[in-house]
């Protein structure tokens, strides 16, 4: 059992290595913001470490709270973790996403300038295929398998335009709007401006016969 929990925290810390990374201090919190098409399936990774600004430590006390809030800002996961681990959880609507995280711990070091630098990733729709199951499969289920990995790509895809087409479709409509606000808002300035030059055009011709000038 611990070289299984070894193994999964190597490949945890290996698949972390290219991924985002920064720094949480004691009970911050911080988000990131994911545009997500709806009824997409979400994964995510992520990787505690004890820094204090030029090393890592080693601590058991570590874990992290992570929250996921949907465009209407409702909460649609919240779980407590340890120092490392893996989520999931699956948009129901189309749109801007929050993924907070916040450290479990109120005292994780005894070092004024230690921070927990978390390694994040996040995947959407099914991405990896087991190479053991590929391994022990007949070469048919193998096919299969390979077959379904990339059907769920293909409707990953496919969300993925469809929700670019939603936000293009939505930009459009702003943008027409805007345009027509223009418009609408010169059409009014040459109207004042005209009117204003009108009144001064009488108003110095009536100051004009009134001094007999004309």
């Amino acid at each position: 059992m611990n070289l299984r929990i070894i193994g999964l925290w190597m490949l945890c810390y290996l698949a972390l290595t290219a991924a985002m990374y920064f720094d949480l201090g004691e009970q911050e919190e911080k988000c990131l913001i994911e545009d997500i098409p709806g009824d997409m399936l979400v994964t995510g990774y992520f990787l505690m470490e004890h820094w204090d600004g030029k090393n890592n430590f080693n601590s058991p006390h570590l874990g992290l709270t992570i929250t996921v809030r949907d465009p209407n800002h409702d909460i649609i996961m919240k779980k407590r973790y340890g120092k490392f681990g893996k989520f999931t959880f699956t948009s129901h609507a189309s749109g801007t996403h929050w993924l907070c995280m916040q450290s479990n711990s109120t005292r994780f070091s005894v070092f004024a300038d230690a921070r927990l630098r978390i390694h994040f990733d996040v995947q959407m729709g099914e991405h990896s295929i087991d190479p053991s199951a590929e391994r022990h499969k007949h070469t048919v289920q193998n096919i299969e398998y390979s077959l379904e990995h990339l059907r769920d790509q293909i409707i990953y895809i496919t969300r993925q335009q469809d929700f670019q087409r939603e936000r293009e479709e939505t930009f459009r409509q702003i943008s027409e709007e805007t345009n027509g606000k223009v418009l609408w808002w010169a059409v009014v300035q040459t109207s004042i401006l005209l009117s204003v030059g009108f009144w001064q055009i009488k108003r110095l011709k009536d100051f004009l016969i009134a001094k007999k000038l004309v």
